[in-house]
């Protein structure tokens, strides 16, 4: 650990930000007091829904890479001035943050922040920026993404040789179907609204409740789900592509043992690598081009980061990193909306952990403008509708039309490219 990230590790610890955001942490003697028990039990509950540490506190000892999402909660909360908050000081009146170590945790975030992109593409201004523009490129086999894209369009993979992944994540419409839920073999209706597969590379986790955990695993629900695909057996698919002398032939070519579940699910993976959209309006615009967006955009880019939306959509794909609860300030989201189903369980049908209950994960904001409804449900219908429900919701703000009008108007820039072609 260098030096840096001493300072900043001895800041959380010595001053009791691991009691509230963490489960596990030793407590002060004083915690088993009757009314501090009842006080700090309540601030655990609500630390850990806004921000789980043990994993960044681990990070820091293993001296492993920092998750952005967490980078970017920790700077939110020092400029903010919000860490810890006032309630929590009257008990632990040592652990108020002096202004030197706020400044200890900013530079650390700034530091392990140009760890990620040790050679930035951005403008120099935009450097330290919680938002980059996409500059990673991800290594295939040319051969096992044609293969891929073929599979990737293929109706076999269905029972009834009716639906495609392309199906419910169709590239011409910004990898999704534009429904509310998508529609399965025979009509069934899913219970979930259909994730965009561009940049879902850059995803930690697959699906909304992140229960696969990379592309390949990703691709290989959808063919046996009854709802979706409803194919019967992975060999019931095996023996139909079997037949097909030429794809046969590109799997022998590729796979020592020919045409298997896992071979199928590989190549649809590596295909799906290459679904990255760059050189987006605003790409161009942190790499130095100032007339790429214009003065409304622009204020909707610095309304975006005033409340606070780049504290989960971070990165290069501006989301996919972390779970995060739906309605986290205002948690009367689900009983506002109504019509309760086990998906709204979010990550907890993955993990049973009940602090996982009504989590989701961050989707990415690239492409936002295409890929209508938004939210797991479906349920906000315009872009409009999703960032006045975001910031209500999320931020515990709201906001009002003009300001809804230009962080939309930004979010438009997000738009990049596939196969040298802006996505429309």
């Amino acid at each position: 650990m260098d030096l840096l990230s001493k300072k900043a590790f001895t800041v959380l610890n010595e001053n009791g930000c691991q009691y509230c955001h963490t489960s596990d942490s030793e407590m002060p003697f004083y915690a088993s007091l009757p009314i501090a028990k009842q006080l700090m039990e309540k601030d655990v509950a609500t630390g850990l829904r806004h921000f789980n540490m043990k994993p960044l506190l681990t990070q820091m000892q293993n001296n492993e890479s920092i998750s952005e999402v967490d980078l970017a909660k920790i700077e939110s909360a020092m400029e903010d001035n919000a860490m810890p908050p006032n309630l929590y000081l009257t008990m632990h009146w040592g652990s108020k943050l002096s202004s030197d170590e706020r400044q200890t945790l900013l530079a650390w975030v700034k530091a392990q922040r140009h760890k990620h992109y040790p050679e930035p593409v951005a403008e120099r201004a935009f450097q330290n920026e919680v938002v980059q523009p996409i500059s990673t490129t991800f290594t295939t086999n040319v051969d096992k993404v044609a293969l891929g894209k073929t599979l990737y369009h293929d109706t076999r993979l269905s029972g009834d040789n009716t639906v495609s992944c392309a199906s419910c994540h169709d590239l011409t419409m910004g990898g999704v179907d534009r429904l509310r839920t998508s529609t399965g073999v025979n009509n069934a209706q899913g219970p979930i609204n259909a994730p965009t597969v561009f940049n879902a590379v850059f995803n930690t986790h697959q699906f909304w409740d992140g229960r696969a955990a990379d592309l390949q695993a990703q691709a290989g629900g959808p063919p046996m789900n009854p709802i979706e695909m409803a194919s019967g057996s992975w060999q019931q698919i095996i023996d139909k592509l079997a037949q097909d002398g030429a794809l046969s032939q590109s799997f022998n070519h590729l796979y020592t043992d020919g045409i298997t579940g896992d071979n199928i699910t590989d190549a649809i993976a590596e295909f799906e690598k290459t679904l990255v959209t760059p050189n987006s309006r605003f790409d161009q615009y942190l790499k130095g081009n100032t007339k790429a967006l214009t003065a409304t955009e622009q204020e909707g880019y610095a309304l975006f980061k005033t409340n606070k939306c780049t504290t989960c959509h971070v990165g290069e794909a501006m989301g996919g990193q972390s779970f995060e609860v739906m309605g986290l300030k205002k948690p009367d989201y689900f009983s506002n909306r109504g019509n309760y189903t086990d998906v709204d369980n979010g990550r907890f049908n993955a993990t049973g952990d009940t602090n996982d209950l009504h989590r989701f994960k961050v989707p990415t904001l690239r492409n936002i403008a295409l890929t209508a409804p938004y939210f797991h449900d479906g349920s906000a219908i315009t872009l409009e509708d999703a960032v006045d429900k975001m910031a209500l919701y999320q931020v515990g703000v709201q906001l009002s039309k003009s300001d809804i009008n230009k962080i939309t108007a930004y979010l438009h820039t997000l738009n990049g490219e596939y196969d040298g072609q802006l996505l429309k």
